[in-house]
């Protein structure tokens, strides 16, 4: 997989100071919200780009997947994979420059499972960070844990086993000492703890799902299909202890994190999904994924024990619900967009659509809220700036970039990155 670099000809000063840095998939709460700068100020995001105006470098990275860059100090890091599947790597950038650090291929493969569709690949789980500790994830195919400095390799497993059928897609996330894997298959489904330091594993804990696709004949519908998740867990305090929140097909989990204890679970008939939860407004809100994607408004309860479906989902919202994208609460709603292009904004108490707006293009990644603005990115390359209003929709911006993006955005200080299909960018504004 070759990789070229270019550097755009614009004037750079010092780097921005980090603040903040973006860890994981969602970024520092892990549901795509950007706290202020350090002093407390707005970032200064940029909100209007293109191809020749505001790109602090742009970096061509060739291969297909989808992973959101994770970034810590100098150092931005994504997942790579050839289209095929046979090598996949791990690549560091310079967050100064966009020139490439490292470029370190972990895993060869002899072969690996078709995907059977145009929208995966083979490298779609986003790297997470911790510590001097970068962790690369490729579902079953392996996990790695480099130094973030200088990429070696400190540990490595391939010994999971998960038959993920249309390639891996649940990004991996650090909690304490721990990384969690979530490894939700056709044939297996399960919660896996490694320890950060020696990959040994802490933990496992099965699905308790009480799965509906078994034929009269006593074979399993649809080849398991109906079995598969590409989620990602949340972490949410909840009376004084935190829950891990952790959606999977026909069912959602909440768990200790530190154990891997189920505590309750909510049942749906959705499955396949990517969708990482959201918290808001005493509210914990779930996306079931493909068949019909409904979101669920569930009552944060922290005496909540066993199926608490029944007693604790207060509100159920199918219209318009992406099967891919997460949604984010923002200003006291809840705002999301669709896999059509039709983006929404919900009332969190009654889960009551508020208004629609189509905006052009497809969508698979998540949005981000920071400096008050909402970026959505397109697969199309369009990312729209939208300023989250109740009454109705405000874009700020609609910015076009020559690919389209399915991995989501990050930001660290006052830089906005966009991984598109072929390339990375930092996006900055000038002075």
């Amino acid at each position: 997989m070759a990789i070229k670099h270019l550097l755009l000809p614009l004037l750079l000063g010092a780097l921005t100071p980090a603040s903040g840095q973006w860890h994981d998939f969602r970024g520092p709460t892990g549901d795509g919200l950007v706290p202020p700068a350090a002093d407390g100020k707005p970032r200064g995001l940029p909100t209007e780009w293109s191809e020749d105006r505001n790109i602090v470098w742009k970096t061509a990275v060739e291969g297909r997947a989808w992973s959101t860059p994770a970034i810590e100090g100098n150092r931005v890091w994504v997942t790579n994979a050839t289209k095929d599947g046979t090598r996949m790597s791990a690549v560091c950038l310079d967050r100064g420059t966009g020139a490439i650090v490292h470029d370190r291929l972990l895993f060869e493969n002899d072969a690996p499972e078709p995907l059977g569709n145009d929208v995966n690949g083979y490298g779609s789980p986003s790297p997470a960070i911790a510590g001097n500790r970068v962790f690369i994830h490729f579902g079953s195919y392996g996990t790695a844990a480099l130094d973030v400095e200088s990429g070696k390799l400190l540990w490595e497993r391939r010994d999971l086993p998960c038959r993920h059928f249309r390639g891996p897609g649940s990004s991996p996330v650090v909690y304490k000492d721990l990384l969690i894997l979530s490894m939700d298959g056709v044939d297996v489904q399960y919660l896996v703890a490694l320890d950060v330091e020696t990959g040994k594993t802490v933990w496992k804990t099965d699905r308790s799902t009480a799965w509906d696709d078994i034929e009269p004949d006593g074979k399993i519908r649809a080849d398991g299909d109906l079995r598969k998740a590409y989620t990602t867990p949340y972490f949410l305090e909840i009376g004084g202890r935190t829950q891990m929140i952790s959606s999977g097909a026909k069912s959602a989990f909440a768990y200790v994190p530190e154990s891997g204890e189920e505590i309750w679970k909510i049942t749906y008939d959705g499955f396949s999904n990517a969708a990482r939860p959201i918290a808001g407004s005493g509210r914990l809100y779930l996306n079931t994924g493909f068949g019909k994607a409904h979101l669920l408004g569930v009552r944060i309860d922290p005496e909540a024990r066993g199926d608490i479906t029944a007693s604790h989902v207060v509100w159920d919202s199918f219209k318009r619900v992406p099967t891919r994208s997460s949604a984010i609460f923002a200003k006291e709603n809840i705002y999301f967009v669709n896999d059509e292009g039709i983006l929404s904004c919900l009332d969190p108490e009654s889960g009551e659509t508020l208004w629609d707006h189509r905006v052009r293009g497809h969508f698979s990644g998540s949005p981000v809220f920071a400096d008050g603005r909402l970026y959505f990115a397109s697969e199309q390359g369009n990312t729209y700036v939208v300023e989250p209003d109740a009454t109705g929709y405000k874009e700020v911006a609609d910015n076009k970039l020559d690919e389209g993006c399915m991995a989501s955005p990050a930001i660290d200080g006052k830089s906005l990155y966009l991984r598109t299909k072929t390339h990375l960018y930092r996006i900055e504004t000038k002075d």
